[in-house]
């Protein structure tokens, strides 16, 4: 008795498509999170069923109901355009639909006097040598726990990054300054020629992505330093002090990887040599005679 093949089902075709599309493990996981909540919504009524009106008043949930942040919902839009358009050929479902705008916000930055200070405070070697290569190469969180050690080129100052955002590889630079600091460490933790950089506690496993943001959250705490900052605050501080003194934009974008210009170009807008330096109209009243008006006694 010939037995009958199985069908895959939604989320099984959906995993597979994206991983003929190449997509990270990254974003699978976050596409198939958000095609899940759309469907358990709909619960009982399947995604085919469902009209192009129907997936508009979901989005409208999600921004207005829930409050989630036009990148999120922009990334749900995504998710469900790979549903609809390329799994089920309906582009009349999405296309009537407006992308909800992106916020605009500028990243946080330390200061050099602020992360003198945070990994001045990190008494264990390994972390603070982590805190400091993820500022001193503008690595994502992902990128630093996932280094090896052949991947660390002393000789000509470089770090290979592989399989970084967009699956692509880079170079970015290991400045002359962290070549000793990451030898005493190579040598304190007895690292061979290969392997992890940065190991994890079970074999054959790095060091986890929490692990080093619960490191730098201990840290801020006890440096006293109040501003949201995360990981990926040392890759927006490494950005905006390169810009600060003097390197290309077009270099920049080159070390971390930014596919567009305009991605790196926010830092143009936090940079202290672009706003700080500026003079406002009021230093110029009066020749500069407005100073003793402010700070005339009653």
């Amino acid at each position: 008795m010939e037995t009958q093949e199985r069908k895959p089902g939604l989320f099984e075709t959906v995993r597979k498509e994206m991983q003929l599309r190449n997509y990270s493990d990254k974003t699978i996981k976050a596409y198939e999170s958000n095609i899940r909540n759309f469907v358990r919504y709909f619960r009982p009524r399947h995604p085919r069923e469902l009209t192009d009106q129907d997936i508009r008043e979901y989005l409208i949930y999600l921004l207005q109901e829930k409050q989630y942040p036009g990148t999120t919902v922009n990334q749900v839009y995504n998710a469900l355009r790979l549903l609809y358009v390329d799994l089920y050929g309906r582009p009349l479902a999405m296309s009537g639909l407006p992308r909800p705008q992106k916020e605009r916000k500028l990243p946080d930055v330390l200061s050099e006097e602020e992360l003198m200070q945070l990994f001045g405070i990190v008494r264990n070697l390994k972390h603070r040598v982590m805190l400091m290569l993820a500022y001193a190469s503008g690595l994502r969180v992902s990128e630093l726990v996932a280094v090896r050690i052949e991947d660390v080129d002393s000789q000509r100052g470089l770090i290979h990054i592989r399989g970084a955002k967009g699956k692509k590889d880079r170079y970015t630079i290991l400045p002359d300054s962290m070549k000793p600091i990451l030898h005493h460490y190579w040598q304190d933790y007895r690292l061979g020629a290969s392997g992890w950089l940065f190991p994890g506690a079970h074999p054959g496993n790095h060091l986890s992505t929490r692990s080093i943001q619960e490191v730098l959250e201990d840290a801020l705490d006890k440096a006293g330093i109040v501003k949201p900052v995360s990981m990926h605050t040392l890759r927006h501080s490494f950005a905006t002090h390169m810009l600060e003194r003097g390197t290309d934009l077009r270099f920049i974008q080159e070390l971390l990887g930014h596919q567009s210009p305009k991605t790196t170009q926010i830092y143009t807008h936090v940079s202290s040599n672009s706003l700080a330096k500026l003079k406002s109209p009021i230093d110029f009243l009066g020749s500069n005679n407005a100073t003793p008006l402010l700070v005339q006694k009653k």
